[in-house]
């Protein structure tokens, strides 16, 4: 994250993000493969880690290395094989929906992952304050599924809606949105727009 500023010299929070160059490496068909998609590669891997089929596959498209493939679900897109895709598809002031695997914080308890409150501190209680407390009655007997509980915090899939393009620097095709996305430095992200 950084900072920009705006024309009444009012700082605007920004989170860069390396939008490209990204490569079409394969083009699904509902005639051929029953639904529409677009397979796009991006960043680059070193060769001795890329098996064979990986640089067969990728060869078709004229590509030689990319370290992250992904499909997105298109109806119908003129994009063909081997195209490649800028930041400039995006203008300045498109609404965007941010997808990325948030940071992972280990083993956390109820009150940090679930915001419980926690018991009493006096009135007899000791060492109950940060506790779940009870988990269930006598019946069923077991503990019910999706019982919140203690557990691995983060790590998972998340979304983040309706974040602005502030600007755009086509020449290093990065990107400047307004507000925080999900994940640590140097994460994939899947940028969606909006419009």
């Amino acid at each position: 994250m950084t900072q920009l500023f705006d024309e009444q010299s009012r700082v605007i929070p920004v989170t860069l993000i390396q939008a490209g160059p990204c490569f079409v490496t394969q083009k699904k068909t509902v005639a051929k493969d029953g639904y529409g998609a677009l397979q796009i590669g991006f960043g680059e891997a070193k060769e001795k880690r890329m098996s064979k089929a990986e640089k067969g596959h990728l060869a078709k498209s004229g590509q030689k290395n990319l370290k992250f493939l992904r499909e997105v679900r298109v109806d119908n897109s003129e994009l063909e094989v081997g195209a490649e895709i800028k930041a400039d598809i995006f203008k300045e002031g498109d609404s965007i929906r941010v997808v990325g695997t948030s940071k992972g914080k280990g083993f956390a308890g109820v009150v940090k992952r679930h915001h419980f409150g926690g018991g009493p501190a006096t009135h007899g209680q000791k060492h109950s304050l940060r506790a779940p407390g009870s988990i269930g009655a006598t019946f069923p007997e077991r503990v019910p599924k999706g019982r919140r509980m203690g557990g691995r915090m983060g790590g998972e899939r998340s979304t983040v809606e309706g974040l602005k393009i502030v600007k755009i620097d086509v020449a290093n095709n990065t990107i400047a949105v307004l507000g925080a996305v999900p994940g640590i430095k140097g994460s994939l992200l899947e940028i969606i727009s909006q419009e």
